[in-house]
């Protein structure tokens, strides 16, 4: 069975994408979920760039898992077609994808932008985190993520 693929889209795929990537994941496992591939790009990502220390410092304080050898990569329209939702960050960022059918954003799933923590101290990627964790149920509920029958 093929896998869907969902991806987190923000502006340098160093902090908020891959932080939403790692939750996911891990929402994923602890419901015994299948089936899906989680991954994430920027619209400006510096490609091959490593998450940010503090994206790593505030998902290890959660404990929640993520891949140490994380390299930031740019979306591509190849990937937006292969994908089953595209899942960005705001409004204004998915607005560059002119209409495509399966791109979202986290306000249309859960009511809330993920402002950019980019550049600010440890208690901002916190509350980034935080709003994540918190939107991810309804980006579950909302994208229909569940096993097979």
């Amino acid at each position: 069975m093929k896998h869907k693929k969902i991806i987190f889209v923000c502006t340098g795929n160093t902090c908020r994408s891959p932080m939403a990537e790692a939750v996911l994941k891990d929402e994923l496992k602890q419901r015994k979920i299948r089936w899906y591939t989680i991954s994430s790009a920027g619209l400006h990502a510096a490609p091959g760039a490593s998450m940010s220390d503090n994206s790593k410092h505030v998902l290890q304080e959660a404990g929640i898992a993520y891949a140490p050898e994380f390299r930031a990569r740019r979306i591509t329209q190849k990937m937006v077609n292969d994908a089953y939702a595209v899942v960005c960050m705001t409004w204004e960022q998915m607005q560059q994808f002119n209409g495509a059918t399966n791109v979202t954003c986290m306000y249309e799933l859960s009511g809330k932008d993920i402002p950019d923590p980019y550049g600010q101290n440890i208690d901002a990627y916190r509350k980034t985190l935080h709003l994540i964790c918190e939107c991810m149920p309804a980006v579950i509920r909302k994208l229909e993520i569940k096993n097979k029958k």
